[in-house]
């Protein structure tokens, strides 16, 4: 099974969770997303990354090696001034 694209994980991510924006970057075995969802509303940060394990399924076992994330609901994402709906920059690291 070949490594996964962050296009593929973005997507992954897409097909089961209610996401408004996920921008995922990485290399095929490291990545890193930005996953905006209104399903986090009301959720601590545990129970966010486990919901976004969950939309990954077997994946997150079988084909995704690492995955570091930041979640937030539309108001947190539009509280950190990204613009609504539209692909974020990079963030610096």
């Amino acid at each position: 099974m070949s490594d996964p694209t962050p296009r593929q994980v973005s997507d992954f991510i897409a097909a089961g969770l209610n996401c408004e924006h996920v921008d995922v970057e990485g290399d095929g075995r490291h990545f890193f997303a930005t996953i905006v969802s209104a399903e986090f509303d009301g959720l601590a940060r545990v129970r966010r990354h486990q919901r976004v394990y969950a939309a990954l399924g077997d994946r997150m076992r079988e084909q995704i090696h690492a995955l570091s994330m930041k979640t937030f609901t539309p108001a947190e994402w539009a509280a950190q001034g990204a613009p609504g709906g539209a692909v974020a920059a990079h963030h610096p690291h």
